[in-house]
């Protein structure tokens, strides 16, 4: 017989891991919204010198925890709005 999958119960459907970043808050000007800066080292396409790429991510800060120049931990998630794709996990270091 074939074997049948239901993947649409509850019980069985599972979502992959979600990505985190770690990175400096930037800007906590906004009600609710941080600015995250991340620095990931990578090797240059054609010379390999390890060179830094910075990018600004904007994260939800519901009780708004992070100050300008803490240490984050941030996690994707659905859209929340027309920027921000992250939400705040943890404050590392302040």
């Amino acid at each position: 017989m074939a074997e049948e999958t239901n993947e649409s119960s509850p019980s069985t459907i599972s979502r992959g891991a979600r990505k985190t970043r770690t990175g400096e808050v930037i800007s906590s000007g906004m009600n609710k919204t941080i600015v995250v800066r991340t620095v990931t080292r990578v090797p240059h396409a054609k010379f390999g010198k390890i060179v830094k790429q910075m990018k600004k991510f904007y994260a939800h800060d519901e009780e708004n925890k992070a100050k300008a120049g803490d240490t984050v931990r941030i996690m994707e998630t659905r859209p929340l709005s027309k920027l921000k794709r992250w939400r705040l996990v943890e404050v590392v270091q302040k």
